[in-house]
C-alpha cells in the first residue's frame, strides 16, 4: 500500500506513494476537506484541475445528514460526491467531541492562559459524555441523542467507502489534566483494538468490496512520554498507516510529531490531522508525516483571506478595490488566470457567492502547491533549502502586513 522514496538526511521526512483502490496518492500531499462530501465553494472537477490527489470527508456530518445509508446506497463517498480520486473519512471522534462538547472543549494551539478543561462549571452542561465503551452526545443540528462507538464508527465508514479511515479515538486537549490523559490514552488504545475487530469482520462480511485501509491515531497532547506510549501501542497492532491527531502546541509541533514518527513503522503512512498554516506543514513534512488535512484554505477563502509566497493578506481592505493584479503573480491557478484583486473585492463587498468559489480555489491551489513543492526538494535533495527560503520570505511578508 505505501512505498518510501526519496529520505531526508538527518530527518525523518521523506516522499513515497500510497496505493488505494481508487488511485495513487504521491506524497508528501495536502488533502483538501470536503467535510459534508462537497469541498465548501469548489467542484470536484475544479480540486482535480488544482491538483488534489484526494479528498476527506468527515463521517460525523456525513451519519447526521444525508445519513451514511444513503450514501451507500449512491456508491459510496466518490461516486456520491462525483469524486474519481482516493478519498478518506474520519472517524468522527473530533466533531463528536468538539461540536458536541458544550463546555470548554478547547482545540487550541496553544495552552498558555487557558484554565482546565476537566471540570463542568455550574450551569454548563457538555453536549458530549465519554464513558469506557464510547461518547453519548447530542447533534449539533437539532439536538438530537445519538451514541458513537468503535464499532458504529467502523460501520458508518465502511457504509460511506472511503479508500483511507480512521480508528475511533477520544479527542483530547491541551487543558485536559495529566490524569485524564493517561486514562484517555488506556481508552483510545482498546478503542483501536474494538475498530480493528471490527473492520476485520465487515471486510469478511463484504468481500466483494475493495479494502479499506484503515489508520490508528496517536493522541497524548503535548506529553511526550504519553505521545511515545500511544504510538508504541498502535505500532504492535496491525494498521494500514496511522493519523496524528489530538491538540498539539504550535510552537512545538515538529518536536512532538517526530516522538510519534520515530516510535512508528516506516513502512505505513503517516497523515497529520487538521494541521495547515504553511510553517505547520513545513514542519510536519520534515518530521516524517505524509499526508495533511485541514479546512483553513476554504474557511478564509469564505472571509475573503488569500495566501501568498509573501504571506496571508485580505481582500476586503482599501487597497484591492483598484489593484488589477491577481491575487499572487506568477500563481497558476484559474483564479489568478483569470481575475483581478479589484473584481474579488467587488464580489466580497457584494456579498456574491463567486467570491468564495475563487478565493478558495485559489487557497486549495497555494497549499497542494506547496505541499507538492516540498515533494519535489526531498526527491533532489533541497528541502532544507526550500524551507529556509520558502518560509524566510512567507514569514518576513506576514510580518510587515
Amino acid at each position: 500500500m505505501f512505498t518510501v522514496g526519496s529520505t531526508l538526511p538527518d530527518a525523518p521526512g521523506r516522499s513515497g506513494t500510497i496505493e488505494t483502490p481508487h488511485g495513487s496518492i504521491r506524497t508528501p500531499a495536502f488533502i483538501p476537506v470536503g467535510t459534508k462530501a462537497t469541498v465548501k465553494a469548489v467542484l470536484p472537477e475544479s480540486i482535480s484541475d488544482l491538483g488534489g490527489q484526494a479528498v476527506l470527508a468527515n463521517a460525523y456530518h456525513l451519519y447526521l445528514q444525508p445519513g451514511a445509508d444513503i450514501v451507500e446506497a449512491a456508491g459510496g463517498l466518490g461516486a456520491f460526491m462525483n469524486w474519481h480520486g482516493p478519498t478518506f473519512t474520519d472517524s468522527g471522534g473530533f466533531q463528536v467531541l468538539s461540536l458536541g462538547a458544550g463546555f470548554k472543549k478547547t482545540l487550541a494551539m496553544d495552552a498558555v492562559g487557558a484554565e482546565a478543561d476537566d471540570v463542568i462549571a455550574p450551569g454548563k452542561d457538555r453536549l458530549a459524555h465519554v464513558d469506557e465503551d464510547g461518547v453519548t452526545f447530542k447533534s449539533h443540528l437539532d439536538g438530537s441523542k445519538h451514541r458513537f462507538t468503535p464499532e458504529v464508527s467502523m460501520g458508518i465508514q465502511h457504509q460511506l467507502g472511503a479508500d483511507i479511515i480512521f480508528a475511533f479515538d477520544e479527542l483530547t486537549t491541551l487543558m485536559n489534566s495529566r490524569e485524564y490523559q493517561e486514562d484517555s490514552l488506556r481508552r483510545t488504545q482498546a478503542w483501536a483494538q474494538r475498530c480493528l475487530a471490527e473492520i476485520e469482520r465487515l471486510r469478511a462480511a463484504h468481500p466483494e468490496r475493495p479494502r479499506q485501509a484503515l489508520f490508528g491515531v496517536v493522541q497524548g497532547a503535548q506529553h511526550e512520554d504519553l505521545r511515545r506510549q500511544a504510538a508504541r501501542g498502535l505500532a504492535d497492532l496491525a494498521f494500514d498507516g496511522y493519523g496524528v491527531g489530538g491538540a498539539i502546541e504550535k510552537e512545538n509541533l515538529g518536536a512532538i510529531v517526530r516522538w510519534v514518527t520515530d516510535e512508528l513503522p516506516d513502512d505505513r503512512p503517516r497523515h497529520l490531522l487538521g494541521i495547515g498554516e504553511p510553517e505547520d506543514l513545513f514542519a510536519g513534512v520534515e518530521a516524517g508525516c505524509d499526508t495533511f488535512d485541514c479546512v483553513t484554505p476554504t474557511r478564509v477563502a469564505r472571509s475573503s483571506r488569500v495566501y501568498s509566497a509573501t504571506g496571508r493578506y485580505n481582500l476586503m481592505v482599501a487597497a484591492s478595490r483598484r489593484d488589477f493584479g491577481p491575487i499572487e503573480e506568477g500563481c497558476d491557478c484559474y483564479t489568478c488566470a483569470h481575475y483581478t484583486k479589484a473584481y474579488l473585492h467587488h464580489l466580497f463587498k457584494a456579498n456574491e457567492y463567486n467570491a468564495a468559489t475563487l478565493c478558495s480555489i485559489h487557497n486549495e491551489r497555494f497549499f497542494v502547491r506547496l505541499v507538492d513543492s516540498m515533494r519535489t526538494a526531498i526527491e533532489a535533495g533541497d528541502f532544507a533549502a526550500l524551507r529556509t527560503e520558502w518560509l524566510g520570505r512567507y514569514l518576513a511578508g506576514q510580518a510587515a502586513r
